[in-house]
């Protein structure tokens, strides 16, 4: 299982993640999603994208601006 996150991090390894832009030269569309499977150097995030049948089709660099971490569990919100 893993950590509780406050929402303010930055991604990590294992997190789920869609595209909030269109990548034409990675063959990428807006919405698209992804896993978090290594955090590189200088900020950035190697993703793959893989099919309903788990079959990756892209794995790619991505910057953590690029990305929204998905959450399937309810969080607290700050209020």
């Amino acid at each position: 299982m893993k950590a509780k996150r406050t929402g303010n991090e930055e991604p990590s390894i294992l997190d789920v993640v869609a595209l909030l832009t269109d990548s034409p030269a990675k063959g990428l569309t807006r919405g698209q999603v992804g896993t978090i499977v290594e955090l590189l150097g200088e900020g950035a995030l190697l993703v793959e994208f893989s099919d309903d049948s788990g079959r990756a089709y892209a794995i790619t660099t991505c910057q953590p601006a690029e990305l929204l971490v998905l959450h399937y569990a309810p969080e607290a919100v700050a209020g």
